[in-house]
């Protein structure tokens, strides 16, 4: 063993609780990363390992509003096992009454399930369903309050309740309502599929060996280019999910290494404070002949031994967070995690944690290198002096290596290095303004009040830790206002989820022969009722200006209106909450070819204009159309809108459905299901608030996960908060001595101190409420594509909390130095 190792190890047992900050610090910094990086890699292996699972098959094709033709069938099966179900949205209904509920019926074929296994909870009364039989989810037995034997009322079809699920192969995917399995005669015996009526027809393929899903998927779509076949592969049944995943881990992570660069400062101050304590120990080691090399290699020692036991323990709570998450919030998560251990977000977490700590603590390393060793003759407070040249170097170095493992690592890399661009830019301006103030201070004119001018001085002195102070606080405050934007801008996009004016229903699978009845049905429910009702019907986009989608590879990636198929509608006239911004509405009684008027954003999206031509697949028939009109639609009125609204003419030719909202007083939900239930029992009532429910309950997870990367923050900022106060230390515990010999007494050096700290927190509120605005405004509009909606008052409680936070955390860790009583500066003299 070398002696600097011998020296590390020894003063490290005498005195190393001098780094607790650098330990504390650098494991909340490194259990953050790895928590949610192993927890976002936890979810995306499950949905790996699941992928064929949830999809049901090697290969999904799916088709709206018809079924599979006898030559469709016959090719399918040439590639494998096929299986055939059928997903529409119905309404069930106990016979002894009550109030129906919404479900996802769902029928299969005796094939079904090609992959995976169907159960039921113990009491079942048959494994599977046949004929007027049904198993239910659990949540719609508890809604309907009914059990296993019981019978409820499925369009047109008494159902008997065989038992409810335990495990439903490939049903990843976000539906309206609970689900109801049925096979192929219960669908029958209900009559819900109409002419017109919306639901999706989904065939699994179990290919044989050697055969590519993507390949077969695009044998079909192009074999039957006007047949709306849309294809999916196991990799497209988990990549939605996937995808949300990866953005939320992406924010989370950056925050996360945003709250890591916080703790960076407070490692900077931690170790300060500790080499500062330790320049008796550096100059008696200079005289008795020791080299600077040898110093600086004795203090790397200490901090790398401690800088790994705060990684090793971060890594080891990061790793248990997926189980932690599993076992306190499982249900919220989209599958449930595959636990184990996932180097790749611990290698991550581990090397930004050490990159961050080497970058902050370099510049205190090299000034306890150079300590003269004639400082052990004084015992004087020195100016902080400035990084070489060299060890500038060295932290652009270790800088850059930050900045690569941060973009190279991330999913998205242009928001990551944006991030890290904006996030250099802000801590380079607050250093800037750091060094400003303490310039602008110290040419102010001195106060007449000691109190006043002792709090001033206190913040440009020698020594003064105003500019990292500056920058701690500064990012912190920011910090908090960007994701006091966030979060407020979430519970707003919850709170105008259900604005007035929405309807109170939308009903789906309207014959327009039972028009008429239905508007009786909901009248005599609530005569003062108001009802919207337009044709609807089911159509894919398949070319645009004459060019097939499926040969065209470089689709925008926003381009949601050309991937699968979207409701569609026919109009006279513009339709209600839809304005005409560029072209013409076509004449009330046009009857010429196809005219179509699309949504002003999806037509910037595919750069489309007025005069183009799109091609739409309807029920196996392409119907080309001319752009006459772009519109803006109003979709937060949850109205009935349509990206796509054709002219009135040959598209009425297509079997088609009735789709109408119900505005009617609140309180009257349930008579009016129940009312058109007895009347229509085909038709399906879906309540707006169960639609804004569940989007609400998505919106209410990302909502849980950025408060809890906010309390890292918070914690964080608190920590460093305390480093730079230790960090002054020595300098304060000397002042302190000084002013209770002049006579001063704790009350008025405690105000003293509040004083100096309310002046830099006033002075940093205002920067960090701009900082935090722009950011907070990119995350809600570019990542989360959410409306800004900040509320003003959130955001000022959140700063005047961080103001107060920050006058408390000052007050109490100035305590130690008015402790020091005049005797020990005597001594120390």
């Amino acid at each position: 063993m070398t002696n600097a190792w011998r020296l590390a190890l020894r003063d490290l047992r005498a005195g190393g609780r001098g780094l607790w900050l650098l330990l504390i610090c650098l494991f909340l910094g490194t259990a953050a990363l790895a928590g949610i990086g192993s927890l976002s890699a936890s979810i995306t292996g499950a949905l790996d390992a699941q992928s064929r699972q949830l999809l049901g098959g090697d290969l999904e094709l799916r088709v709206s509003q018809r079924r599979a033709t006898v030559e469709e069938n016959a090719a399918f099966a040439s590639f494998g096992r096929t299986s055939e179900t059928i997903a529409v949205n119905t309404m069930a209904q106990p016979l002894t009454g009550g109030t129906p509920a919404l479900i996802n019926l769902r029928a299969v074929d005796h094939a079904w399930p090609l992959i995976g296994r169907f159960t039921l909870q113990p009491g079942a009364l048959r494994p599977r369903p046949a004929g007027n039989q049904v198993a239910i989810a659990p949540a719609l037995a508890q809604r309907l309050n009914v059990k296993v034997g019981d019978t409820v009322r499925i369009g047109a079809a008494p159902m008997r309740i065989i038992g409810l699920i335990a495990d439903e192969p490939d049903a990843l995917g976000f539906s309206f309502g609970p689900t109801a399995l049925v096979d192929m005669a219960g669908l029958d015996a209900t009559r819900v599929l109409q002419p017109g009526s919306l639901y999706q027809a989904r065939t699994r393929i179990l290919l044989r060996p050697g055969l590519d899903p993507a390949s077969v998927g695009n044998t079909v779509t192009r074999r039957y280019p006007s047949a709306g076949w849309s294809a999916r592969t196991p990799e497209d049944a988990s990549g939605n999910v996937k995808r949300s995943i990866d953005q939320l881990g992406q924010f989370l992570l950056l925050v996360g290494l945003a709250a890591l660069v916080i703790a960076g400062i407070g490692i900077g101050s931690g170790v300060s404070a500790y080499l500062n304590r330790k320049s008796r120990m550096i100059a008696t080691l200079k005289v008795l002949g020791a080299h600077s090399r040898t110093i600086a290699a004795v203090f790397l020692i200490q901090l790398g031994l401690v800088a790994l036991l705060a990684v090793v323990a971060g890594l080891a709570l990061g790793t248990a967070i997926p189980w932690l998450v599993a076992q306190l919030a499982g249900d919220a998560l989209p599958v449930p995690p595959r636990l184990g251990i996932y180097p790749a977000p611990l290698l991550v977490a581990a090397g930004l944690s050490l990159l961050v700590a080497l970058l902050f603590s370099l510049p205190a390393l090299a000034r306890a290198r150079s300590v003269p060793a004639a400082s052990l003759l004084r015992d004087a407070i020195g100016s902080v002096t400035r990084p070489s040249p060299r060890v500038l170097a060295g932290m652009g170095v270790v800088l850059s290596l930050l900045v690569a493992l941060t973009v190279l690592t991330a999913s998205n890399r242009a928001i990551a290095l944006g991030f890290t661009a904006a996030t250099g830019a802000v801590l380079a301006l607050l250093w800037l303004l750091g060094f400003a103030l303490r310039a602008a201070l110290s040419r102010l004119p001195r106060p007449r009040r000691p109190l006043f001018r002792l709090a001033l001085a206190n913040l440009y002195r020698p020594g003064a830790q105003t500019d990292r102070l500056v920058v701690a606080l500064g990012l912190g405050f920011s910090l908090f206002v960007a994701l006091a934007v966030i979060d407020t801008s979430l519970s707003n996009e919850l709170a105008s989820a259900a604005p007035a004016k929405a309807p109170r229903f939308f009903a789906i699978d309207v014959q327009p022969e039972d028009e008429p009845a239905f508007r009786a049905a909901v009248r005599r429910a609530a005569p003062a009722a108001t009802i919207e009702a337009v044709p609807s019907l089911r159509g894919s986009i398949v070319a645009l200006k004459g060019q097939r989608v499926a040969d065209m590879k470089n689709l925008p990636e926003d381009a949601w209106i050309v991937r699968g198929d979207r409701t569609i509608t026919w109009s006279a006239t513009v339709p209600p909450r839809n304005t005409v911004v560029a072209g013409r509405w076509w004449p009330r009684d046009y009857r010429g070819p196809p005219l179509i008027s699309l949504e002003d954003r999806a037509a910037q999206q595919l750069g489309l204009k007025v005069g183009d031509t799109i091609t739409v697949a309807v029920l196996g028939v392409d119907v080309p159309a001319r752009i006459a009109a772009l519109r803006k639609v109003d979709w937060q009125g949850l109205g009935l809108n349509f990206a796509l609204v054709f002219s009135p003419g040959y598209i009425e030719e297509a079997p088609h459905g009735i789709l109408a909202s119900v505005y009617a007083p609140a309180g009257r939900d349930g008579t009016i299901a129940g009312e058109v239930a007895r009347a229509l029992p085909s038709v399906t009532m879906l309540r707006t608030g169960d639609v804004i429910g569940q989007i609400s309950e998505l919106l209410g997870r990302v909502a849980i996960a950025i408060r809890a990367a906010a309390a890292v923050t918070v914690v964080a900022g608190i920590v460093v908060l305390i480093g730079a106060v230790t960090a002054s230390g020595q300098s304060r515990r000397y002042d302190t001595i000084i002013l209770k010999l002049l006579g001063g007494s704790r009350a008025q050096l405690l105000t003293g101190q509040a004083l100096e700290y309310a002046l830099l927190a006033f002075l940093l509120a205002g920067v960090a409420l701009l900082i935090g605005m722009a950011g907070g405004w990119y995350v809600v509009t570019q990542v989360l594509d959410l409306t800004w909606a900040p509320d003003p008052l959130v955001i000022a409680l959140t700063l005047g909390a961080a103001i107060v936070a920050t006058l408390g955390i000052g007050v109490l860790s100035s305590l130690p130095a008015l402790r020091a009583s005049p005797a020990e500066g005597l001594r120390s003299v």
